[in-house]
């Protein structure tokens, strides 16, 4: 009786020692406008498939030099499709894991409700001091505010009052705390389920700037981390893509 009772408890312990070892942790550098949706689908990725996100959240200009000097990203989620396709030519990425997983929406945004107008027409007044944009060398959110800019003829006018944050959330900050009156920013930072979440804003028409279709890929280091496929597997299904849409993104 004993003995089987042994037998039973060491295949036990054999089990959850096998179902330790198929849960494992993913190291992601994620675009700073994907914040939001990252970090709602984390808990629900680790439900559906046992694996954990470690996240880091930044401009994709700085990750691409960051990977590039060997940090140990697994897979990046970057704001733009250039960055992971230079990357994957460079050999720092699993070929034919790159995929686009989100597309961008850039929005013109003030936390003072009744600021902006529905048509952006604020930005042609004199009513404002500061304009907050993410860095157009880095963030391809800064770089789509910039081809706005110049679509509506306003570049130059309005280059002196131009303040520029290292990434999408910097510039979010700026506005948010008042430091700038309004800003471009990603429709995900102040929209969820279409409702905006304080403020006023002006959703960007999509032909005013090149599309901002957003890649992800598995990098070099996660070559061989299941929980890099599962998350990437889990990034095209259709839980996560419910979630993405619901932050203002297209698919």
């Amino acid at each position: 009786m004993r003995r089987r009772f042994l037998t039973a408890l060491f295949a036990l312990i054999a089990i959850g020692r096998l179902s330790g070892a198929a849960a494992d942790e993913v190291q992601v550098a994620v675009a700073a406008n994907f914040a939001g949706p990252l970090q709602a689908m984390a808990e629900d990725f680790r439900n559906t498939t046992g694996h954990r996100l470690v996240a880091s959240f930044g401009a994709t200009g700085q990750f691409y030099a960051q990977i590039r000097h060997g940090a140990p990203f697994e897979v990046f989620l970057a704001a733009d499709a250039a960055t992971p396709a230079r990357l994957e030519e460079e050999g720092e990425a699993l070929p034919g894991s790159r995929f686009t997983y989100a597309i961008g929406t850039l929005a013109l945004w003030s936390a003072r409700p009744g600021y902006v107008d529905a048509g952006g027409e604020v930005l042609k007044g004199r009513g404002f001091r500061h304009l907050a944009i993410a860095n157009p060398k880095t963030a391809p959110y800064g770089q789509a505010a910039i081809q706005v800019l110049e679509r509506l003829g306003l570049r130059e006018a309005l280059a002196g009052r131009l303040v520029e944050g290292q990434s999408i959330t910097q510039a979010h900050q700026f506005v948010a705390s008042g430091n700038a009156e309004l800003g471009f920013v990603a429709l995900s930072q102040i929209q969820q389920d279409g409702r905006l979440g304080s403020g006023s804003a002006w959703i960007v028409p999509a032909g005013l700037h090149e599309p901002i279709r957003q890649d992800a890929l598995i990098l070099s280091k996660g070559r061989d981390n299941p929980a890099a496929r599962a998350f990437l597997d889990y990034l095209k299904g259709e839980r996560a893509g419910r979630l993405i849409e619901s932050f203002g993104y297209g698919r």
